[in-house]
């Protein structure tokens, strides 16, 4: 098999083509991890600041997963300040401290969750 051929067969995952059962399980399994990663734990918690809503899943104390709903620049105030000053350049946002607070305040009422760790 030349350099060439090898190249275009190459897929940074398989596709499982010659194998469909296989290839059915792959897709159960990542329609699975997905919901069980990016979907499930989520809870709505509001900044107690603005009223932004976002969506956040507490994987433990010190690790938080946040989805905004909406373009943080335009939903929340420190953002969209932010966004301003850097001139909506790609350098990466900071995290909204007003924000973080209504998160811990969350874990602190019993409104979002914490997986016991061990």
């Amino acid at each position: 098999m030349s350099a060439s051929t090898r190249q275009s067969r190459w897929a940074k995952s398989p596709d499982f083509s010659e194998w469909p059962g296989r290839a059915e399980a792959v897709a159960t399994q990542t329609a699975i991890d997905k919901i069980n990663y990016l979907e499930s734990g989520q809870h709505e918690v509001q900044c107690r600041e603005c009223g932004t809503c976002v969506l956040v899943r507490k994987n433990s104390l010190a690790h938080t997963s946040v989805q905004w709903q909406d373009d943080p620049d335009e939903v929340c105030p420190v953002f969209r300040d932010t966004a301003e000053e850097r001139g909506r350049s790609i350098t990466p946002r900071r995290e909204c401290p007003r924000l973080r607070a209504s998160i811990r305040q969350a874990v602190l009422d019993g409104v979002l969750p914490v997986p016991e760790e061990g």
